[in-house]
């Protein structure tokens, strides 16, 4: 048996809604085929915007994946997605209604910055206006009659893993992470300890984010770094690559159904993959740690002991590979301080190249995608690797997707603060 646990944890269900394809075909095509999302923003005008690209998920109607379809009003976009992607995961991994004990089986959800934006409330402020000035005494009894009761549960963060709740009758264990690119792992890591510990028989894990308004673009730019190009948006985002100069904001979520191995073959459930071990760490304080990524190496050995393995057993890494200069050179250092010599030679993918950077739901679409890779044992390339970078020295997949030699990986993800996670995965 992989790994130290003797209750065995896998995953049994996938559910994608992306820039490059909802569902889990359609996603895993447009990797085979080194289809880009990212193209001209069209759902908001670019113009005066620090980057006119984007990665949308284009022809997407939330109704069609809600039970009751009277929530759309109280979801703003990251919801939608999130509770789209949990009803694709729950439907793969052929779980009807009353299948489950509904206090066995919980949810761990990731969220990322659920923004209020300025015309949700521009009605509210004009009605507090006297003579160009604004009149804070009637605030109370004048703009508030213009704000939707319900306003606030657009934004909160904890929403996706409540509705995702009442969506499935998962009743038991709910938590939600907001950490950010770290989010989904996180969130897949509180799922196992869950499993492990027998609180729960199933477990819906997923993360979702959408950054595609102006007000969010805004935002990447000046905390992340968005790449200025102007001419072909495919070519924009560049993971590793030398001439890379930023990343590029994008939206989406995936979810997945985590159940204990026991409890998946009593149902005869299908498997993706074992968890065989999960870590986190941080840089901390002062720039040495935060050069070295330390809080990737620790995220990613605390991941490698708890699996048992060795770094040589490893087929594939996916990468965080946000395409900003200094990011990727801080995994990169963290990679050859885990493996070593093998950094050269295992293969690193980067899925931001297709579906662009959107934190939280970031995360659970590259791990999707490194649980449809396990499933179908191919590595898709990293697009846009075209000039390796001297700084990074990585085994960087390129041209088109290759087959893995060996069916476990590691995927991980890093703040821009150091919050890092890592996880381990074996096809079974």
């Amino acid at each position: 048996m992989a790994g130290r646990n003797s209750n065995r944890v896998v995953i049994t269900g996938v559910g994608v809604v992306s820039p490059i394809g909802i569902g889990n075909d359609r996603f895993w095509e447009s990797l085979l085929q080194n289809r880009s999302g990212i193209d001209f923003l069209q759902s908001v005008p670019g113009d005066g915007l620090p980057s006119a690209f984007g990665a949308e998920v284009r022809d997407f109607n939330p109704v069609h994946f809600l039970r009751d379809r009277k929530f759309v009003k109280v979801m703003c976009r990251d919801i939608q997605l999130g509770v789209a992607s949990s009803s694709l995961a729950v439907s793969d991994a052929k779980i009807s209604q009353g299948l489950l004990d509904p206090e066995r089986f919980g949810v761990v959800f990731g969220a990322g910055r659920m923004t209020c934006h300025p015309q949700e409330l521009a009605a509210a402020v004009e009605s507090c206006r006297t003579n160009g000035d604004f009149d804070l005494d009637k605030w109370g009894h004048e703009a508030l009659s213009s704000i939707a009761p319900l306003w606030l549960l657009r934004q909160l963060p904890n929403m996706p893993a409540s509705h995702v709740s009442i969506d499935h009758n998962a009743c038991g264990p709910n938590n939600t992470i907001t950490c950010r690119d770290a989010s989904a792992l996180l969130a897949l890591s509180e799922a196992v300890r869950v499993i492990e510990a027998g609180r729960a028989d199933a477990m819906i894990v997923g993360a979702c984010s959408s950054n595609i308004h102006p007000v969010d673009i805004a935002k990447f730019h000046r905390f992340e770094g968005l790449s200025r190009r102007s001419d072909d948006p495919t070519r924009a985002c560049r993971p590793f690559d030398f001439e890379r100069d930023g990343t590029v904001v994008g939206e989406g979520a995936a979810s997945f159904i985590v159940e204990s191995y026991e409890h998946a073959v009593r149902r005869g459930a299908d498997i993706y993959a074992e968890v065989l071990g999960t870590g986190a760490g941080c840089d901390g304080k002062g720039i040495a740690n935060e050069s070295a990524g330390l809080g990737l190496v620790r995220a990613m050995e605390s991941a490698i002991e708890q699996a048992g393995i060795s770094a040589a057993e490893l087929g594939h890494i996916n990468a965080q590979g946000k395409s900003t200069q200094p990011d990727d050179i801080v995994e990169s250092r963290a990679y050859h301080r885990v493996f070593g010599d093998l950094a050269l030679k295992i293969p690193v993918t980067a899925l931001k190249s297709y579906v662009g950077h959107f934190d939280a739901g970031a995360g659970a679409v590259e791990l999707a995608g490194t649980l449809l890779s396990l499933k179908h044992g191919y590595v898709p390339a990293t697009l846009n690797y075209e000039i390796p970078d001297p700084r990074c020295r990585l085994n960087v997949a390129r041209g088109e997707a290759t087959r893995i030699q060996n069916r476990t990986a590691i995927t991980v993800n890093r703040t821009a603060m150091g919050q890092s996670a890592a996880a381990v995965l074996r096809a079974i």
